[in-house]
Formats: C-alpha cells, sequence, structure tokens
C-alpha cells in the first residue's frame, strides 16, 4: 500500500496496451524471415492458452487488420515506427521497480531507454520461449528425442518435463527483470525468492482470469465492443500486480540482510557544497567592493 503497488500496475497495464500491439508487429516482420512454417501464428495460438478469449479475439483481428494494411515494406514499418513505443512498456517497468525497491533513478535517460530495450529483447524471447515449451505437443518430445538422440524414456517424461522447462524460462525472465531494472545492486540468485512466487502466482491468476471470463463474466453486456480491451487491461493489471509483489517481496528480504539500505547501480551526482569560510571570504569581499563603490 505504501509503495502504491495497484496504481503501478494499473500504469504498467497502459503502458503495455501501448507497446503490445508494436511488440507483435516488430515480432511478425522479423519471424517471416525464420525458415520455421508459421512460427508466428503458433506463437499467437499459445499466447490464447494464457491470454484471456476476449482479449485475444481483439488481438487477432487488431493483428489481422495491421498486418493487411501494411503488406509490403513491413519489416521498415515495424522496426522504425514501432521501437520506441514498443520500448515504453518496459521503461514503465524500470520505474515502477524503482518504487518497489524504494530507491531513486539515478542513471540518465539514455541508459534506461537502452536497458529497455534489451529488456524487451530479452526477456521477451524468454517469455515467448517458456509458452511455446508449455503448449506443444507430447509427440515434440518424441521428435527431439530423436533429433538429439535421447533415450525413450525423454519422450516419454516430456507431457511433464515440458512443464518444468517452461516455468523455468519464466522464472528466469522475471529474474533477469528484477537483476537488471531496478537501481539497485544485487545478486542474481537474490531475485529468485520474488520470482518463483511472482511467476506462480501469474500463471495461476491467468488460468483464474481466463476460466472467469469464459463462464462467469459478461464484459460485453456493461462494455459492448470493448469488451476484449477492458478484458486485457484487467488481465495486464492483475499480471503487473502479481510480479510487482514479488519485488516487494526481493526488496524487504534485501534490506533485511542490507540493514535497510539498498546500494544503487549508480549512484547520485555530487552535489559541491561551499564550506562555511568560502561563503566569508566571499561575503568579506562583496563588502569591500561595496564600501569602495560607496
Amino acid at each position: 500500500m505504501n509503495n502504491h503497488v495497484m496504481a503501478l500496475a494499473a500504469g504498467l497495464s497502459y503502458y503495455f496496451v501501448m507497446s503490445l500491439f508494436p511488440l507483435l508487429i516488430l515480432a511478425a516482420s522479423i519471424l517471416a524471415y525464420v525458415p520455421v512454417p508459421d512460427l508466428f501464428g503458433r506463437i499467437v495460438n499459445a499466447m490464447a492458452q494464457v491470454v484471456p478469449p476476449d482479449s485475444m479475439g481483439l488481438v487477432r483481428a487488431v493483428l489481422n487488420d495491421v498486418i493487411r494494411t501494411n503488406r509490403g515494406g513491413f519489416l521498415t514499418f515495424g522496426i522504425v515506427g514501432t521501437l520506441w513505443t514498443a520500448t515504453g512498456g518496459f521503461a514503465g517497468l524500470i520505474e515502477a521497480l524503482n518504487v518497489a525497491y524504494d530507491v531513486p533513478e539515478t542513471r540518465p535517460i539514455w541508459k534506461t531507454r537502452l536497458l529497455a530495450l534489451e529488456l524487451m529483447i530479452v526477456i521477451g524471447g524468454l517469455m515467448t520461449t517458456g509458452v511455446l515449451v508449455m503448449f506443444v505437443g507430447p509427440q515434440f518430445g518424441n521428435w527431439l528425442a530423436a533429433k538429439v538422440g535421447l533415450s525413450d524414456q525423454f519422450g516419454d517424461a516430456w507431457p511433464v518435463l515440458r512443464w518444468v522447462v517452461s516455468v523455468g524460462f519464466m522464472v528466469l525472465a522475471v529474474e533477469l527483470i528484477f537483476f537488471w531494472a531496478p537501481n539497485v545492486k544485487q545478486r542474481f540468485r537474490a531475485t529468485l525468492p520474488g520470482a518463483m512466487l511472482g511467476v506462480g502466482f501469474w500463471i495461476g491468476t491467468s488460468f483464474a482470469l481466463s476460466l472467469y471470463f469464459r463462464n462467469f463474466a459478461h464484459y460485453n453486456k456493461t462494455y459492448g465492443t470493448l469488451a476484449g480491451a477492458i478484458a486485457l487491461l484487467a488481465w495486464l493489471y492483475y499480471s503487473w500486480f502479481v510480479i510487482l509483489v514479488g519485488a516487494e517481496i526481493n526488496s524487504e528480504l534485501l534490506k533485511a540482510r542490507g540493514g535497510g539500505r539498498l546500494p544503487l547501480k549508480q549512484p547520485p551526482p555530487a552535489i559541491h557544497v561551499r564550506p562555511p569560510w568560502e561563503a566569508d571570504v566571499r561575503n568579506e569581499a562583496e563588502k569591500a567592493r561595496d564600501k569602495e563603490a560607496a
């Protein structure tokens, strides 16, 4: 409550709604050159397993419209026209995590914006891989075992193992967010408790919201055509809420170990304060000049 986590989660929901479609446009334009059939479509289908159905319908409609409108020269549009907007969500995340860790931002804006770009690439890749691994079919384990030369036991264990690998990717992504984004010096392993709790709560919250939106909520009766957008905002809000709670837990654990103060990655700029004797000498010189002028 003191760090206004709910308000920050609401702000991040807005930032990431603004960033979501540029991110997907950028991914579609780049993945079109990857020699894997319909890779972007598979990623979108994997997202549909986590994102609420109404929200996913909105995402698909917007993507189809944008891709159809910008066919031809699409890669240029995706990189040049959307890169700044796509990093806006991660720039807001850096600010929110500084609040969660109770530290000021002393890094220059160009450095935090480059960090937001780095987070967008690395975290987006890890989260996408985690979601894809979670929802690939059981036959993928047999295919991978045959390609790499693993035993048949690997293929048999894959239906369970894929969940472990997927959650591992997601925990790693959130750990990197907690390690890179806030202006705090800390060990990488110190981010693990909040990352594990945040990812666990996020997976549970996503499935619970999906069931709620599908069976109980009727946003279309209240919001009409905006129902999909409202459901997307609600899902993002609760997702970022549980992630920020994980950051708050890490912050308190670090304070308990460090005596309440957290070291900054970049110390604040030094402020020169004139010693009292310099002020006295200056005042005497001014008085002498005033006396001569008189």
